[in-house]
């Protein structure tokens, strides 16, 4: 019994019927109900009698695992005219609803709810969507499809109640019947389920549209809500910069895969955070004060590049094994150290040579990233990059108690690390006259291969490499991510510069610092240290390891005084230049206790410096290429 179910689940996920679903679904969406936050959904689906099965989406583009919100369903019924229809859920798939059509019936009428998350801390997971004044509508996870067919292959027509007198912002096309709809319902152009599910829609009462686009590019605009209108000012310089990172996009990526794109960005402490790429669009959540104190929070401005640096590599070429037909088929992660490693290199040379970042901050981020991986993530010893792709699905992104020594998705920064490698051999193997822009530029120009979606092999990124500078590159990949001995500092020190540490602050520490409230010690205790004074973060074999520290200890007192971040500096800086060790008083539940530490290095924040004569070519990397 249990073997037939599996092989049906495997019939229903990938026996894909040819051509076109017979009919087009029509979906609804009631998002009015914002001070409860439950989106109210209808759909019409034509059917034939007999048996259908429906799915709800589970393994969602972007999130590199099975993470659709299968438990914020309910209300679910399904009727033919006036009788409602019995549904059963399948046993070992609660993504799949199956129903029997009476004879004579047409077409299936569904309506259920979403009941979105009301608090965000109460999950890692789930994260509030809406608020009174905004919303960011995923149309995964409002949609049943049905089983047997590819996404693409799936015609829907949408629609969405807003609140009156809000605004919205989307990649899709209004229908032209839209102006005739009832107020605040807005209905689009049919689109495969594909497409509909890349194209997200952000609503919100206070709410400003700036045109990005380059004098000769596709239109690109600046979508940005906020909850306070106060926020959404942005002064011409600041426009200026954000024009300049579609422009200096294209300028390393090539031409754009997208007719036109949509920055899709929520300006709110209230609506959950979110960093999520689609072809023609993006979500993003940003801090209130984004425009308003510009200087306050430089890390997170890369965001903007690295999304947009998704719509070439991530959503037009992707690993073949994470395309997949349809939303219940798994998917496979093991080339993410492409699809988000180079995007974070590029989110972060683009940062720099857009504007987004100071040039001093960009080299700071790199010595951060370097750092990481060379004190901070003593797992390298026995876990491979590779194996990091498998994180999004083992961990979802919840806690981990040793995540120094777990290791997490290390293959953004890592990843990030191993390209700017790639870029200086490129470099260096050409004699200067080839680099990473110039294999970015041939590989994203390649056919589609999946519809409109060009997938890629491990040979494919190797073919492309060799065509612009022969070595072995394959070897020199998988010896990188297959591997657990690979050193950190090659990509550094081919670009001229040297890892060091020493007790002057760190630009994009001290950025970390003042926009998350904590304190950043990883390189001499050991520890991350939140405002209220808790370790959130304990490095394996660190100092603070030895002495028995965990995370979620408070640190009570340094040397019988009242903990502060400058005391237990002061204290860490003495250890450092005297070889004594210090006490910390500490709780952890209801248990106190004195721990003593010794930290013989100091204090130790990371830095790049030149090597002396060789040229700086991260520096080239940096800068502007128009």
């Amino acid at each position: 019994m249990v073997v037939a179910a599996l092989l049906w689940i495997g019939v229903v996920s990938l026996a894909l019927a040819a051509g076109t679903y017979p009919g087009e679904i029509a979906l609804h969406v009631d998002a009015t109900d914002v001070q409860r936050r439950i989106y109210r959904v209808t759909e019409t689906i034509p059917v034939q009698s007999g048996r259908i099965v429906l799915h709800y989406p589970q393994w969602l583009p972007g999130n590199h695992a099975p993470r659709g919100l299968i438990e914020q369903l309910a209300g679910l019924k399904f009727r033919a005219g006036d009788r409602e229809l019995a549904w059963k859920r399948d046993p070992l798939n609660v993504y799949a609803f199956e129903v029997q059509v009476p004879d004579g019936v047409s077409r299936l009428e569904a309506e259920f709810q979403i009941l979105t998350a009301q608090v965000t801390e109460s999950s890692r997971v789930a994260r509030v969507v809406m608020t009174a004044t905004l919303l960011g509508l995923q149309w995964n996870q409002v949609v049943l499809y049905p089983a047997g067919y590819a996404a693409r292959d799936i015609p829907v027509r949408a629609s969405v109640r807003l609140p009156e007198d809000w605004k919205y912002a989307s990649a899709l096309t209004p229908a032209p019947s839209a102006s005739t709809l009832e107020p605040a319902r807005f209905e689009f152009m049919p689109v495969p389920l594909e497409t509909l599910v890349d194209s997200p829609l952000y609503a919100g009462r206070y709410s400003r549209q700036i045109d990005l686009t380059p004098a000769a590019g596709r239109p690109v605009r600046l979508n940005v809500f906020a909850e306070d209108a106060a926020d959404l000012a942005a002064t011409d310089e600041q426009v200026a910069i954000h024009r300049a990172v579609v422009r200096q996009t294209i300028a390393a990526l090539g031409p754009p895969p997208y007719a036109h794109y949509d920055f899709l960005v929520v300006l709110s402490n209230s609506l959950g955070g979110i960093g999520l790429e689609h072809l023609q669009s993006t979500e993003i959540t940003l801090d209130p004060a984004y425009f308003r104190s510009w200087n306050d929070d430089v890390d997170s401005r890369d965001v903007m590049a690295h999304e947009l640096t998704h719509s070439w590599n991530g959503k037009y070429r992707r690993p073949a094994r994470l395309w997949t037909p349809h939303y219940n088929t798994p998917m496979q992660n093991d080339l993410l150290w492409v699809y988000e490693g180079m995007t974070q290199y590029y989110g972060m040379i683009l940062a720099a040579r857009s504007g987004l970042w100071p040039q001093d901050f960009a080299r700071d981020e790199f010595a951060v990233s370097a750092a990481v991986f060379d004190r901070k993530r003593p797992g390298r010893s026995w876990r491979p990059l590779e194996d990091t792709t498998a994180q999004p699905i083992t961990a979802a992104r919840r806690a981990l108690s040793w995540v120094s020594w777990q290791r997490t998705e290390d293959y953004y920064q890592e990843g990030a690390l191993l390209w700017l490698d790639v870029d200086m051999r490129l470099r260096a193997l050409s004699g200067g006259r080839r680099s990473l822009d110039d294999f970015a530029r041939r590989f994203f120009a390649a056919a589609p291969t999946q519809g409109a979606i060009s997938t890629y092999e491990l040979a494919d990124v190797v073919r492309t490499l060799n065509g612009l500078a022969a070595y072995d590159w394959n070897s020199f990949l998988r010896g990188y991510v297959e591997g657990t001995s690979q050193s950190i500092s090659d990509g550094l020190e081919r670009a001229g510069v040297r890892l060091v540490f020493n007790d002057k602050p760190n630009a994009t520490i001290s950025d970390y610092e003042k926009a998350g409230g904590f304190t950043e010690l990883v390189y001499s205790l050991g520890v991350t240290i939140s405002r209220d004074a808790v370790l959130t973060e304990v490095v394996w074999d660190s100092p603070a390891f030895r002495a028995g520290l965990t995370t979620n200890t408070t640190l009570v007192a340094v040397n019988g005084r009242t903990y502060s971040a400058e005391i237990l500096k002061a204290a860490i800086t003495r250890s450092g230049r005297e070889g004594v060790s210090f006490d910390l008083l500490v709780r952890n539940q209801d248990r106190y206790r004195t721990v003593t530490v010794s930290c013989p290095q100091g204090l130790q924040y990371p830095h790049l410096v030149p090597i002396e004569d060789k040229v700086d070519a991260l520096k080239a990397v940096l800068a502007p290429t128009d």
